[in-house]
Parts: C-alpha cells; sequence; structure tokens
C-alpha cells in the first residue's frame, strides 16, 4: 500500500500473459493484486503496475477496484511487437516500473502469479543481509497435465524446496533486489531490464544473488491452452537466444547453434534430475513429461533461431 514517505519496499507487477495474445488476461492481474492487498504483517510497500494501454482492456475497472494501487500508463511501448509474439516489452515495462519505484527493495513479480500472504514481510526479511538480489520460491496451484508441463519448464528448478543461500541464480518471476545495488549497474538495465543481463552485471561488481525458501508465489495460469503454451515456448526460447548473443562471442554462438538441436534432450534429463532431487511432484513431472519435450522443442527451435538471426521474435531489427 502507497505512503506519502518513501516505503520500505516497492513491487513491479509485470503483465506478462500478452506473450502471445494481442491483449492481455486481466483476470490474472487481479488474482496477483489481490494477493499483495491481502499481505500479513507487511512492512510500508507500493505496489506499481506499469502498462501499455494498446495491450490491456480493463485497467479503468481495476483502478476502481484497486485504488492503492498504482497503475503506470506508460505511453506506446518501444519494444512492443504489435501484438501477441513478442516479450522484449516486458524488459521495458520492468525498467519503466522501476525507474517509478521508491523503495529500498524493490521486487518483481508477473501478473500469473499469487504471492504467498508473507511475501511482502519475508522480503523485507530476507534483505537483512547483504545480498544484492534475493529470488524466491516458484510452486505451482493448478492440476493440470499442460499447467504442470509448463510450470516445470519454467520453475521446476525453482519448486520448494529451494536451498537456502548464495545462488547462481535467480528468476525475475520472483526476485528483488537492494535499489542501491541496482543503481550501481544501471546501465545494464535503463534499456531493458532483463535477468540474465542485471544479474552478471551485479555479480561482476562483486554483488551476490540467493535463494530463500521462505518467499514464495504460486504459478495460477487458468486457461492455459496447448498452442498458446508451444508458441510461448517458442517465443522466449528465441529472446533467450538473442540476448545471449549480446554476452557471448562469435565462436561460442556458433557451438550453441550448432548444438541446439539437442539442447531439448539435454534439458529434459536436468530438468527430471532436479525434479528426482526435489522429492517432491515427482510423479506430476512424469505424466508430464510427453508435454515437457514438445514444449522444450518449441523453445529450442526459438533458442536456435535467435542465435542466427541474433534478433527476438516480432523484431525485424538485429541486435
Amino acid at each position: 500500500m502507497e505512503t506519502s514517505q518513501a516505503p520500505e519496499l516497492s513491487i513491479v507487477i509485470v503483465i506478462a500473459s500478452d506473450t502471445t495474445e494481442p491483449k492481455a488476461n486481466l483476470s490474472l492481474l487481479t488474482q496477483c493484486l489481490k494477493g499483495l492487498t491481502q499481505q500479513m504483517e507487511a512492512p510500508s510497500n507500493e505496489v506499481i503496475v506499469p502498462y501499455d494501454p494498446r495491450t490491456v482492456d480493463g485497467i479503468d475497472a481495476l483502478r476502481t477496484k484497486f485504488a492503492e494501487i498504482t497503475f503506470l500508463d506508460v505511453g506506446h511501448l518501444k519494444t512492443w511487437s504489435g501484438g501477441g509474439g513478442g516479450r522484449e516489452h516486458h524488459d521495458e515495462l520492468k525498467t519503466l516500473g522501476l525507474n517509478m519505484a521508491r523503495g529500498r527493495i524493490v521486487g518483481f513479480l508477473e501478473d500469473n502469479e499469487i504471492p504467498d500472504r508473507a511475501w511482502c514481510a519475508e522480503t523485507v526479511k530476507a534483505h537483512q543481509a547483504d545480498y544484492a538480489g534475493i529470488g524466491g520460491a516458484i510452486d505451482n496451484s493448478l492440476d493440470r497435465v499442460l499447467n504442470w508441463a509448463v510450470y516445470f519448464c519454467d520453475f521446476g528448478r525453482y519448486q520448494n524446496p529451494v536451498f537456502p543461500g548464495e545462488s547462481a541464480n535467480a528468476s525475475d518471476a520472483n526476485v528483488s533486489y537492494k535499489r542501491s545495488a541496482l543503481d550501481a549497474v544501471r546501465t545494464a538495465w535503463e534499456g531493458g531490464f532483463n535477468e540474465v543481463t542485471v544479474n552478471a552485471a551485479l555479480m561482476n561488481q562483486g554483488g551476490k544473488l540467493a535463494l530463500s525458501p521462505e518467499i514464495v508465489v504460486r504459478q495460477h495460469r487458468q486457461g492455459l491452452r496447448l498452442w498458446p503454451a508451444l508458441r510461448e515456448r517458442y517465443v522466449w526460447g528465441r529472446s533467450f537466444g538473442s540476448v545471449r548473443c549480446q554476452v557471448i562471442g562469435n565462436f561460442q554462438r556458433a557451438v550453441l547453434t550448432i548444438l541446439s538441436p539437442i539442447l531439448p534432450g539435454l534439458v529434459a534429463v536436468k530438468m527430471a534430475r532436479t525434479a528426482a532431487a526435489k522429492r517432491r511432484n515427482m510423479g506430476k513431472f512424469c505424466q508430464a513429461f510427453p508435454l515437457i519435450l514438445l514444449l522444450l522443442s518449441s523453445w529450442g527451435l526459438g533458442e536456435f533461431l535467435g542465435y542466427v538471426t541474433r534478433r527476438p521474435a516480432g523484431n525485424s531489427k538485429s541486435q
């Protein structure tokens, strides 16, 4: 809830449900915001929802329902693809939301998640430690085979139990940073906040990332369908490949391009090992495994084209 003084915590909600659709599904955002307005023992905080009016319908109704939330009309995003089929504008939304944030700590969530009722309190508590960024656990809340398949592809490594303490990775779907740490690497995110480049910049300056099993969100993707899920994997895979091209040399890019066809199989094996090590939901993983392979293949195609073209989906300009 916003206060007149600078809050302890700023939370930027990224509307990500428009990756493959021309308009975002605001029922997902509604659930996320409801979760944030029902926090227990929450520190002073503000919630910021940056949006491009071309990508959503119904913001005015949400503004009335959630008067304490800041809905930030950012105008026309430079990186929007013009319809479903891109995700780079999500990075631009994060930057614009971050620019408005006033908190000592800045957290990022996505609209298709429901935060645990202690999310705010646990986030601020975790930042008592000397970490630049702290990621949390991500669980699945919908017991459907496709939802499990997408969940394992996205966030299987962040399924609780996550090992508390220093980590080389933290998902931007459930993460928070000390504002001072982000300001120190402003050049890494002022053109678009991508977790790969931002986390690398923080660690290059000696900053550390960590994970906390107490900071929990639950992926809650209602109405998920197979074809949009496959297309989403392709979009995200191509984005991943094009972003990596910005931080690797030509030789490594060539190697990754050649190896792209076998990457889905290697990733599937790694995911299976991770799921087994977690000792939770292994039965769900086995049920979803055929769909997981299909989704990984779609990602692999996108990543391959990202390396070849150096461009994300829906973008005709080279990176």
